[in-house]
């Protein structure tokens, strides 16, 4: 980050410290519908556009880390099979044979030269083509080159590997815009795997969500946990493209040992200013949320099992520790985040009960919550507002004037800073 965004950041930081209201240019933020957690409808919609259209975490390397590993990948509701090709490239393929549609791999993960499909044999390579079937003299006029697996497209960030199901979506590159140069101080390409586990939530994917998307709650939930290292009256926001969002607060604690970010040892050299002084968290439509720092960090993602339960994945990365086993002290770090996650997470299951309550009509959001306005009006652009009854839409009240390079505050810095 260079030195210019940095001194804009801190401005904007003091600028969201002295207001007594919400900017004068910022739009009043209608309600947004309940039934966007609670209805049927509005979950189809969510299963045939925002997964299908976006691109979504999938592996990462350490996974698949050479040539014929191969993990299979479920969690979005299609069966993909990742595997690392011997042309260094990293393939993803529906898990779905071309002769009657049966599985070619049904392990979770491990080393194959080729994809063989136990039901009747046909054969794979690493780069989806039919290689052999049996007792071809059976077919009549075959053409083996119409028969390949289908792919899904598949595309790398670093050390992380997402998929696509939509042919006409953007590059990955390009759906992150700003934040993957954002991103470049971290290292993202020699990023190893520290650890990957699930929680199952008893909530509306949302609601976990966008726990991890404001510090609204934070004085009242996380109070001796995230409340003492986050500034949140100094929270700045920031709207990109897409639906992506980013928050970063000052840590009144910077410069103190930090026992989140994991063994002191282990330290990515290049990470600026912002990153060790402050909270640094990206949303990433439709579903990621990260706190960046130098050393360990969570990547967290969510997923619906239902209209009312949730998978929360976590995935911890961290800077390279060369050969043998990782560092001791991650334990620490994860055990540390789990508490918060804890804190969230446990309080969501009454908001779920809330939420089914004939009582919940719908829901006004703060100034301080407005990446979660941002979010559902990018769900409703990619969704079509036309495809979405009209009692559970969102206006698009949040116009290109806020969205990343461009923001409001910047034109009261000035003021500010002659006021001091």
């Amino acid at each position: 980050m260079q030195q210019a965004e940095i001194r804009t950041l801190r401005g904007l930081m003091e600028y969201e410290a002295a207001r007594k209201a919400p900017p004068a240019e910022f739009p009043r933020l209608p309600d947004l519908p309940g039934g966007r957690y609670t209805d049927p409808r509005f979950f189809a919609l969510e299963k045939q556009h925002l997964w299908r259209k976006s691109w979504l975490l999938a592996a990462h390397i350490d996974e698949v880390p050479a040539p014929g590993a191969f993990k299979l990948w479920e969690t979005s509701g299609q069966p993909v099979v990742i595997i690392h090709a011997r042309s260094g490239a990293i393939n993803a393929f529906y898990n779905t044979c071309s002769h009657r549609g049966a599985a070619v791999v049904t392990e979770a993960s491990g080393r194959r030269n080729r994809l063989t499909c136990k039901y009747h044999g046909w054969v794979y390579d690493d780069e989806g083509a039919l290689v052999s079937i049996r007792d071809p003299e059976d077919f009549a006029d075959f053409d083996a080159s119409c028969r390949s697996l289908k792919k899904v497209r598949c595309e790398r960030f670093g050390a992380l590997i997402f998929v696509n199901f939509d042919p006409q979506a953007p590059s990955l590159l390009e759906w992150l815009g700003p934040i993957a140069r954002d991103w470049e101080e971290f290292q993202f390409g020699k990023l190893r795997l520290i650890d990957h586990y699930h929680w199952d939530l008893r909530s509306n994917w949302k609601v976990a969500m966008e726990a991890n998307t404001e510090v609204y709650h934070v004085k009242n939930i996380h109070p001796s946990t995230v409340a003492v290292i986050l500034d949140d009256r100094r929270n700045v926001n920031t709207f990109y493209q897409h639906g992506h969002g980013r928050m970063i607060a000052p840590n009144p604690l910077a410069g103190q040992v930090d026992r989140r970010r994991g063994p002191a040892q282990m330290d990515t050299p290049t990470v600026g200013e912002i990153a060790r002084t402050c909270t640094q968290s990206y949303g990433v439509f439709p579903n990621i949320v990260t706190p960046l720092n130098p050393g360990a960090f969570p990547m967290l993602q969510f997923w619906p099992d239902g209209i009312n339960r949730a998978r929360m994945d976590v995935w911890w990365v961290g800077p390279d520790w060369g050969a043998g086993d990782k560092p001791e002290g991650w334990s620490e770090v994860v055990d540390n985040f789990n508490k918060v996650l804890e804190e969230d997470t446990a309080f969501g299951a009454w908001i779920q009960k809330s939420h089914e309550s004939y009582g919940f009509e719908s829901v006004p959001l703060s100034y301080q919550e407005a990446r979660i306005y941002w979010w559902n009006q990018a769900a409703d652009a990619l969704i079509g507002p036309e495809n979405i009854p009209p009692e559970l839409r969102v206006a698009p009240v949040i116009g290109e004037e806020w969205v990343y390079p461009n923001d409001p505050r910047l034109a009261h810095l000035g003021a500010l800073m002659a006021a001091e």
